[in-house]
């Protein structure tokens, strides 16, 4: 009885060994367990970027034209931790910042003891630089001692610029940049004189060949009945 039994278990087991080996054999033959790759995707999602880029907005020049100063002095209560900016204020852990549209970068009032990243920048507060210290300070000046990430928002930028401004001067905006012309204006000039429907029906049909000469041509040039 025991024998039977473990003879019929080893033929049991020689059979699963057998049939394991035969799936990991043709697994290996006919790459069953791979994802088979595709060189080229079989359609296009359209309206997907290809390089995945977002739209500008509106340029500085434009968002400065509509810029609010007390949109601006809001916005700005986030840096009053660091800084003020009433004229003649004390420096806090930031300088004080009334005048500072406009003048030297890294310079400051009161002898603030600006980083080695900000003074030896050169240039000027321009609004273009404003502008890319206000996005992010670490990416203008690298090194700097600011640890304010910046703001995010072209319009809450441009509306501290105008606080800014409205303490102490600025020079001169940046002009918003004109639209784009639209493809109607680019139509030809016709010298002011515009064709009518009837007259552009005439011109067409003017340039198109005669039906009975065209006839007489491929008839050796007689007309029929001459």
């Amino acid at each position: 009885m025991d024998d039977r039994f473990n003879t019929a278990a080893g033929w049991v087991l020689f059979a699963g060994i057998v049939a394991l080996g035969g799936s990991i054999v043709s697994g290996m033959y006919f790459t069953a367990d791979k994802h088979a790759h595709v060189e080229e995707p079989g359609f296009f999602i359209e309206g997907v970027a290809e390089d995945g880029g977002a739209d500008a907005g509106p340029d500085l020049g434009t968002l400065l034209a509509s810029a609010d100063a007390a949109a601006g002095e809001k916005v700005f209560a986030k840096c009053t931790a660091c800084h003020t900016i009433e004229q003649g204020g004390a420096n806090g852990i930031g300088p004080n910042l009334y005048g500072v549209m406009g003048e030297t970068i890294g310079t400051g009032h009161g002898g603030f003891a600006f980083s080695s990243a900000l003074s030896d920048h050169g240039g000027t507060w321009t609004w273009e630089n404003m502008d890319a210290w206000l996005t992010s300070p670490r990416a203008f000046a690298n090194g700097t001692k600011m640890s304010f990430a910046g703001l995010s928002k072209p319009e809450d930028r441009a509306n501290v610029m105008e606080y800014l401004a409205a303490n102490g001067g600025a020079p001169a905006k940046p002009a918003p940049v004109a639209p784009e012309a639209d493809e109607a204006d680019d139509a030809v000039d016709l010298g002011g004189e515009t064709p009518t429907d009837a007259e552009a029906a005439g011109a067409m049909a003017a340039d198109e060949p005669v039906a009975a000469d065209n006839a007489a041509t491929e008839a050796g040039g007689v007309k029929p009945g001459a």
